[in-house]
Parts: C-alpha cells; structure tokens; sequence
C-alpha cells in the first residue's frame, strides 16, 4: 500500500508503533506493571482479562482505569490466566494491547464528507475470527470504504493477528469500536445511512441490491451470522447468489463481494 491510500480528506493522526515483536505475537501483556505503563503512556488496550475472585485494591483500581481508558475487563478463572500466559508470571492481568488506536463513528462519516462521498462502512457483527477481520479490513480499504466498526465485545479486536492479516490496510482503514451495534444502525439509520445486513435467506438479491447511496454493510459472525436484533434493524437483508454445493461464504468473502458491488455501482 502507498500512501495515496491513505484517508485524503482528513489528516487523521499517525498511529504510533505499539510494541515490540519480542513484547507480543498477539498483544498480549503480562503482569501489572506491564499493564501499569501501557495505560500510563497512551497505548490503546483491547481487553484485560483479570483473575476471578481476586480482591487485591491495586488490581481491582488497575482493572477500573483500563475501563476508563475504553477497554473491556473480563473476569476469568485464574486457570484461564495460566494457559494463556507466555511469561507465567501474570500476576493476575493479561492485557491484549491494540495493533492500532481506535477511531469513532464520527470520525468515519466525517471522511466520507471530507471526500465528498456518501459513506461506505462495513460493521462486523461479533466477527471473533481475527484472521477474518484482518481480510475484511483488507478488502475495505482497497476498495475505499470509509471505515469498518466492531462491537467491544464478542468480537476480535485489533490485534496483531489482524494488523497481519490485513497487509497493511490497519494503518489506513479507520475502525471505530461501539458498545452496542443495534444502538449504532438505529443511530446510522437518522443520518441516512441504509444499511445492508447479509443473510442467506435475504429478501432482496446482491444484483438488485441499491449501494450506490449512504451505505452500511453488515457482516454477521462465521457460525451463525447476524444476531436477531442486527437483522431486524437492517434495511435490506440481502442474499449472495449460490450455484454451487455449499450454502455459504466465509464472512470476509461475502464483505469482500458486497463492498465491490458497491465500487461497480458508484463508478
């Protein structure tokens, strides 16, 4: 990727190195100090997961100022902690640091502007296979998409798997994480923006599908597609035709397929 990808009408800030290959293959942290100075020099954290039943005051007041700073706090059995520490000495946090700083839902629709163009947003509906972020994220940049939004939970996150997976589209594409994806299409909605749930049963055909106006696509999770309260507040569910054996697209290859009707559409 060259830099004339880069989003043109606003200069979004430079996303800063965050950690060192030795540090993480996944952006994982160990231990509360790890976790201490992370928080203290600006690195955006994903998810901290801290030991179930753990009722140390410096834990507990670390746990709430990674909340604070946006990060999601799971509670797990202190097991958990031991099959997923590298170090095995987590002292009961692990951290799972972000390849990249998040962006906002502003920040998206105001590119969009910026260029002069009606939104293009891709939103993954609890996509947890970090591999198939990375893929979408992809396809969403080279196909100059806006921006991509996940939900906070039930959902990979930017991870260094996914900043992999994407060749380099997670230094360009903007993503945006919400605590509520309903909330968000009911809000993208009043703005104007349609929005595209895919599903297998869809009422309305790819080919017959209008992108060519304020769009949202929406990607529903490898298994089970879009929860029950996402497709209902779609516009439009729309099914990829299937000529062959096999009944459905792995998640990125159907975003890949919607964003690029959309590109033939608006050209």
């Amino acid at each position: 990727m060259n830099e004339k990808r880069r989003p043109q009408g606003r200069n979004f800030p430079p996303r800063s190195p965050q950690a060192t290959p030795a540090e993480e293959t996944e952006g994982q942290l160990e231990g509360r100090n790890a976790l201490q100075e992370a928080l203290r020099s600006g690195r955006t954290i994903d998810k901290v997961f801290i030991a179930d039943g753990d009722t140390d005051r410096g834990l507990q007041r670390l746990a709430a100022e990674a909340k604070d700073a946006g990060a999601v706090v799971v509670s797990v059995d202190r097991r958990k902690l031991d099959a997923m520490s590298f170090t095995h000495a987590h002292q009961g946090v692990i951290a799972l640091a972000a390849a990249h700083a998040y962006f906002t839902v502003d920040d998206i629709l105001e590119e969009a502007a910026s260029r002069g163009e009606a939104p293009l947003i891709v939103i993954c509906d609890e996509l947890s296979d970090p591999h198939n972020l990375g893929a979408i994220l992809r396809s969403a940049e080279c196909a100059g998409a806006h921006g991509v939004i996940i939900p906070k939970r039930r959902s990979a996150g930017l991870t260094a798997i996914v900043a992999k997976t994407s060749a380099g589209a997670v230094s360009y594409m903007p993503v945006a994480r919400v605590a509520n994806i309903p909330s968000l299409l009911k809000d993208l909605k009043k703005q104007g923006v349609w929005v595209f749930g895919t599903a297998a049963d869809g009422n309305t055909t790819l080919y017959n599908a209008d992108l060519k106006g304020p769009a949202a696509i929406v990607i529903g999770s490898e298994g089970d597609g879009m929860t029950r309260l996402v497709a209902e507040n779609c516009d439009f569910l729309v099914s990829i035709p299937m000529k062959g054996q096999i009944s459905s697209l792995n998640a990125s290859a159907a975003a890949a397929i919607l964003l690029y009707e959309a590109v033939r559409q608006r050209s």
